[in-house]
Order: structure tokens, then sequence, then C-alpha cells
């Protein structure tokens, strides 16, 4: 199987307002009838043509995809000091955070109300995973993250009944550890949460994204893969 990163739906943008404030989402979707509905989550980069072609991907599954802004419209920080404080003033104030992602949920659902799965990359995994915690988000069928800070902020945990976990890691990070995937296992074994923890050898943080000496095309595809199978089975109808 080759990915490919090139549009075979090409979607587009979506302006929508929370509180007043600006952002911009980006909706694709399919040739013919919808299987289901997958939001999509950004990386600390902010929603860039990344997240755009995975939705686009997504969309040539035959599912709606809509990516959702998490940072406002127009930020879309560049360079590495600017990203972690953009994801920083998300990780501290984890009730605007939320607020944000249920926003976006929302107008992910403004064109018809379809059974969801969540997935996220990098800081978008741990937005993912704070949905999930959060207990709020009716309709959810799954959550998944690529490459996702897995750490559960104090006073936070997850409860028996929230919907399935995928956990697509790699092996070779550094920047969140298998420490963080065994303590998240162990979490989700107390609160009795299905879930399903992948590790790909070999594969840094960010393994899925391409252009970047991080990439590993086998762990982007044996991930994008374990992905679909669990679209398939979360929202199978």
């Amino acid at each position: 199987m080759t990915l490919s990163p090139l549009a075979a739906h090409a979607g587009e943008t979506v302006p929508y307002t929370v509180d007043g404030e600006a952002f911009e989402g980006y909706r694709a979707k399919p040739a013919g009838t919808s299987k289901g509905l997958v939001v999509v989550i950004h990386t600390w980069g902010g929603l860039t043509s990344y997240e755009e072609k995975r939705a686009d991907m997504i969309a040539a599954l035959g599912y709606e995809a809509f990516a959702i802004d998490l940072y406002g419209k127009g930020n879309r920080p560049v360079d590495t000091d600017s990203r972690r404080k953009e994801a920083e003033k998300l990780y501290n104030d984890r009730a605007r955070m939320r607020k944000l992602l249920m926003a976006g949920l929302a107008e992910a659902r403004r064109e018809g109300d379809q059974p969801a799965v969540v997935v996220g990359y990098c800081f978008g995994g741990a937005a993912a995973l704070e949905l999930a915690r959060s207990g709020d988000a009716n309709g959810i069928k799954g959550y998944v993250t690529f490459h996702g800070v897995l750490k559960t902020p104090g006073g936070e945990s997850y409860s028996a009944g929230t919907p399935p976990l995928l956990i697509l890691h790699g092996g070779a990070d550094t920047s969140v550890t298998m420490d963080d995937v065994a303590a998240l296992s162990r979490e989700l074994e107390a609160a009795k949460v299905p879930y399903e923890i992948q590790v790909y050898a070999g594969a840094p943080h960010g393994f899925t994204v391409w252009d970047t000496e991080r990439y590993r095309k086998d762990a982007d595809e044996k991930s994008w893969a374990a992905f679909t199978r669990f679209l398939g089975t979360q929202l199978r109808g």
C-alpha cells in the first residue's frame, strides 16, 4: 500500500465563530453517500495543508471529514517557539480547549448529525483525549491518536462508557515515551475503557508527517491501515 498526500476529493474552507472569534475549519465530502463523520484535530502548527490532505484522504475512503481549528483564523505558527506557545495556551486552559473542541464538533455536524470518530495528530491527539475524558461529546464512536501527547492532566480521568480508543505510537518517540504509553494503558484498564495500542519500531514523534526527516513510510502506512480498520468497525452503522 502506498499513501499519497495528493487530494482525492478537494474540500473547502469553512468559516465559523466561537463567541464572536473567527475560526476556519475544512470540510471534505465523499463522492457518494457518507459512511460517517471523521473529525480531524491538527498538530501544534494549527490547521494546515497537512490536515486538509488527510481530510481529503478520509473522504476518499467514503467518510465525511471535518478538520477543526483550535487556534483561530490566520493563526498558523511556523517556528517551534511559536507553536509551543500556542499549544501551551490550550494545555494551560483545558476549559477553553474543551469549549473550542465542542464548537468545532458542532460545526462539523452542521450539515447533518452522523456518528463520528475523532482523530488527532500530535497536539491534536492530546485534544482528542481531552474530548474523550470530557464525556460531553454525544454520538462519538471512537477516538484515535497518531503520535499524540498521552499524559492525563492532574484532576482528570477516563470514565467507564468512554468509546474505544486507538493509540498509534512510534517506538522511537522521545517526546512521548513508552512510559507515557504504559501509564495510559493502566488508566484505561482501571476505567475499563476499550482500547488498542500499536507501536511502530523505529518511528519517531511525528512519523506520519510527509516531507520531514521524521517521516517513516512503513509506520505511516501501517498506522493508516489500522485507522481505516477502526473506522470500518466503529462507523459500520
